[in-house]
């Protein structure tokens, strides 16, 4: 399944890219247009860990950092088959983690500052938990590529504000003008798309590497509070859909698009394990 969503993706981020390429600069523009979509999505599949992990601000956790949370890492991995991720924080004071990399044999945990030092320990392995379930249900290529198209995305909506539209070079003010809106909209869906269903399965994962929904659970209510308490002063929009918890907290309007299924639905969802 996550195969096909990745598959699609990359079907759907190429063919945004020829049909805006197309409208600036005609013709020619849509081989470009392919060309830089084919260019973003390999940096992003080689490089996109390190990216990730550079927005956060994060560094690796050294072997005498934490030793129980290595310990969790290695014993949490070891039951799910996979290899133990290399673990990282970031000094962001928002209680948040996320997994990164496109395979597991690169997989990287980062966990904020404001998660160590505010949550309690078996909370943290909680959220571990998650992260480890996500990099054995296999869904980091697809955040990976996620993350490529949200960004490509907002590179499109830059373009369309600022560079004259169509083969006579004229500037079309209302057209560049909808698609820098409209275009930041389409990358939070394709998030959206692949966010929501991906957080219940992580959490059903971590559930059963614990033995119990009840640590999971708890972590996830604490994570409610605190994303809305702390403002996170490094987390990018085209990122969020990686975290464990929306980085970006609101009501409304703002809560109908978020990457992620509310809170309350995964603990519903975590209380029928």
């Amino acid at each position: 399944m996550n195969t096909l969503k990745t598959g699609i993706l990359l079907v759907v981020v190429g063919a945004l890219a020829v049909g805006i390429g197309a409208l600036f600069f005609g013709q020619s523009g849509a081989i470009i247009g392919l060309l830089a979509a084919l260019l973003f999505q390999s940096i992003s599949l080689f490089a996109g860990h390190k990216l990730a992990l550079s927005f956060a601000r994060a560094q690796p956790l050294g072997p005498n950092q934490l030793p129980w949370l290595h310990q969790a890492a290695e014993r949490l991995s070891q039951k799910a088959g996979i290899p133990t991720p290399t673990l990282y924080i970031s000094p962001d004071p928002q209680p948040n983690a996320f997994a990164a990399g496109w395979s597991p044999k690169v997989a990287v945990i980062n966990f904020n500052k404001g998660l160590i030092e505010n949550m309690p320990e078996d909370q943290v392995i909680a959220v571990m938990a998650h992260e480890i379930g996500h990099i054995k249900n296999r869904d980091m290529l697809t955040m990976t590529v996620a993350a490529a198209a949200a960004s490509f995305i907002q590179f499109i909506a830059y373009l369309a504000y600022f560079v004259p539209i169509g083969d006579g070079r004229e500037r079309n003010p209302l057209v560049g003008l909808l698609i820098a809106i409209f275009a930041p909209i389409s990358a939070t869906i394709i998030q959206m798309a692949i966010s929501r269903t991906r957080e219940f399965g992580a959490d059903r994962t971590a559930a059963e590497l614990l033995g119990t929904p009840q640590p999971m659970i708890q972590a996830l209510q604490s994570l409610d509070r605190g994303t809305h308490r702390i403002k996170s002063p490094v987390a990018q929009p085209q990122m969020a859909h990686m975290y464990i918890a929306s980085p970006f907290s609101g009501q409304g309007l703002a809560k109908l698009f978020s990457t992620h299924p509310p809170i309350e639905d995964r603990i519903r969802a975590l209380s029928a394990v």
